[in-house]
């Protein structure tokens, strides 16, 4: 069993449950197959499973590590994005929808995303490499968001919350009675969200 699922938190963890989505961010593992470090690229991305009959060895040596996400929710909440290869029209309407929801940089459709990703990993990691969150009042966020909840991370839509595990989300609960309440999903990328990106969704109840 590899340790290759992130969590909404952004962490690598090892467990037998399967993703739908793949991703990576650069070259983490050694020729024994142990991740050594947790990013080696500011371009965190989000891939299909099967793009154009290629087929992959996990974590084969020298190549970049495949991570594996729940859904696409858990993917955004980690701080990854749409790949710009087999996900064009995803990226596109993720970097539209971005551009319009942080008008605050001044970026505009030429701007480059390797821009966006630098604002993007300031709000994943801080410079001592830990998760970054912060407070935002609950009913201001659009569906899709992580939360977390006594170190817990719960996904916000349909106006309930889900507790995620490596498997699947539980059965979805009321809204907490707190106002105000802490957010694993990077601001920008909620910003995206609140102007029209709608993130892909496991939730089966």
């Amino acid at each position: 069993m590899l340790q290759n699922r992130v969590d909404p938190k952004g962490n690598i963890i090892q467990t037998s449950a399967r993703g739908a989505w793949m991703g990576n961010r650069g070259q983490l593992h050694d020729r024994g197959k142990t991740i050594l470090r947790p990013f080696k690229l500011k371009a965190w991305i989000t891939c299909v499973l099967e793009f154009k009959d290629r087929h992959r060895q996990v974590m084969a040596p020298g190549l970049y590590t495949e991570l594996f996400f729940l859904d696409e929710a858990t993917a955004f909440a980690a701080g990854h994005r749409p790949c710009f290869e087999c996900r064009r029209e995803d990226a596109k309407k993720f970097k539209t929808a971005w551009l319009k929801g942080n008008p605050e940089y001044q970026f505009n459709d030429k701007t480059t995303i390797s821009k966006i990703d630098d604002i993007i990993h300031a709000e994943r990691l801080d410079k001592d490499g830990h998760k970054v969150t912060f407070k935002a009042y609950l009913k201001n966020l659009p569906d899709g968001v992580f939360i977390e909840i006594d170190a817990e991370p719960y996904l916000l839509t349909n106006k309930q919350i889900y507790h995620w595990t490596p498997f699947g989300y539980e059965q979805g609960q009321p809204l907490p009675d707190a106002n105000e309440v802490t957010i694993l999903t990077p601001k920008s990328i909620i910003n995206a969200f609140a102007a029209g990106y709608q993130p892909q969704m496991r939730i089966e109840d």
